[in-house]
């Protein structure tokens, strides 16, 4: 009886190549991740970091490089607090409750509970230094995912009357416990009066129910001349300390609204991006003093977020943020000002600059500066050099 015998296919042969290497490729990927989870040392990280944990293949591509290393040296970056091979440390809010998981492990949004009652389970803003201290979790006021209402837009006058609880300069603090850090949260403006009523309609209940103790700076450039989103950013930084000894400063683009409120805007212990998608930081004081802020340098759209990523990796400091499923933001819509001419000529010179433009550089006529109910607006005139 003649032998059968099957031969195999070149197909075959590639196919059963392709499955070789998906293996390997996951066994290494496993040590590789395990390896470096027992090199993050959370001991001295604040509470809610110490839960935390990286994400592998996709964040080394944003790795930190030391400036005096050679890229392809994969020796960890030393930092103050811990070794990390990661420009971004990937943390988990303090809180990542049951109650707010649903069966499919997505967050979700409760219909029933979407009514607004600030007036009734808030206390009113009058804090004092003989309080206890606020307690670290505050699940108990959050929900989870949230709707973002982009309309109707609502009036002035409305929201005053919603929010009555505001102190003058979109300023809250709760009453019956201490919060021990002030949060700034500096918005540049200008010509967008839809999306500021938006905007303060969908953070100021946002905010209170994270039980912070924050104020909103809206920052305006007068005139018609190119936007400098950046300089706008820097003074709203120094004319928010004139006022007040703030912590922490959340530099927030104003068409950006956040989609779950478990992204908490707390002041964090480095520098922390709060959206997966776009260019929204959040600096303690001391961190934007050592990077000397934004560079002013950039007139019209784009640059000055990269050249603040390469002041953040001159310092050796490292981004931390929260998972994907949590630093999620709407984006309403809206006309982009025209790009910065010069910004790639700008960013190949920036590290010999940034020691000299920033906040140790900045020209402004400071135009008005009032405390409305439902914000604090720095009106201010700047011109670009001649």
């Amino acid at each position: 009886m003649p032998t059968c015998w099957c031969p195999i296919t070149p197909y075959k042969g590639l196919f059963a190549l392709v499955l070789v290497f998906l293996s390997l490729e996951y066994f290494f990927n496993t040590i590789s991740e395990t390896k470096t989870s027992l090199l993050f040392n959370s001991t001295r990280l604040p509470i809610h970091s110490r839960e935390s944990h990286t994400y592998g293949p996709l964040l080394k591509t944003l790795l930190f490089k030391n400036n005096k290393t050679n890229f392809n040296n994969t020796s960890p970056m030393k930092t103050s607090n811990f070794t990390t091979y990661f420009s971004y440390i990937v943390t988990e809010p303090p809180f990542l409750t049951n109650s707010f998981i649903n069966s499919s492990g997505s967050a979700f949004f409760d219909p029933s509970s979407a009514t607004e009652s600030e007036n009734s389970s808030f206390p009113k803003n009058t804090n004092s230094t003989g309080l206890p201290l606020c307690p670290d979790d505050v699940s108990f006021n959050l929900r989870g995912r949230i709707p973002v209402v982009r309309s109707p837009v609502p009036t002035v006058q409305q929201l005053e009357s919603s929010f009555s609880w505001l102190k003058p300069g979109g300023h809250w603090a709760p009453e019956n416990c201490r919060v021990l850090k002030k949060v700034a949260i500096i918005i540049p403006f200008r010509c967008r009066g839809e999306h500021l009523l938006l905007f303060l309609q969908h953070m100021h209940p946002f905010l209170r129910r994270q039980m912070l103790d924050y104020t909103i700076f809206i920052v305006e450039q007068d005139g018609d001349g190119p936007f400098n989103r950046a300089l706008l950013m820097n003074i709203g930084y120094k004319e928010a300390l004139n006022m007040r000894d703030f912590d922490c400063f959340i530099f927030h683009d104003i068409d950006l609204l956040p989609e779950d409120d478990r992204n908490l805007y707390t002041c964090p212990e480095q520098p922390r991006h709060m959206s997966v998608a776009v260019d929204i930081f959040k600096y303690s004081k001391e961190h934007f003093k050592l990077l000397n802020g934004f560079s002013n340098s950039f007139w019209g759209w784009g640059g000055e977020d990269d050249d603040m990523s390469n002041r953040i990796r001159y310092h050796h400091l490292f981004i931390s943020r929260y998972p994907l499923t949590i630093a999620r933001y709407t984006m309403l819509t809206h006309k982009k000002d025209k790009p910065s001419p010069n910004r790639y000529d700008i960013l190949k010179k920036g590290q010999k600059r940034f020691n000299k433009d920033g906040l140790n550089s900045l020209k402004y006529d400071l135009l008005q500066k009032k405390q409305k109910l439902l914000y604090t607006w720095i009106l201010v005139g700047i011109e670009p050099p001649s």
